[in-house]
């Protein structure tokens, strides 16, 4: 049997970022998405494990652009962590 209570694909929009100072946006998103799936997978912030395919994605184009939404899997384990994965397109 698998590890993990709840498996889900997010696709997060990261909008709001653009209120960010330019030179903030990239790190805005980050701090975003794990407030994202902290409060959809119903857990702390500081159990989200972010996968570093993530953090290149959304550094893609530097801190003044980041994209304007992104498609995120992820898996809720038995001990409450909370693994994110960006999906393949």
């Amino acid at each position: 049997m698998a590890d993990f209570l709840k498996e889900q694909i997010y696709t997060i929009p990261l909008r709001t970022v653009k209120r960010a100072p330019r030179w903030k946006r990239s790190r805005t998103a980050m701090i975003d998405i794990r407030a994202y799936l902290a409060r959809h997978m119903k857990c702390e912030a500081e159990a989200v494990k972010i996968d570093p395919s993530i953090n290149e994605r959304i550094w893609e184009r530097g801190s003044e652009k980041p994209p304007s939404r992104i498609r995120i899997r992820a898996m809720k384990m038995e001990d409450g962590i909370v693994q994110a994965d960006l999906v393949e397109e």
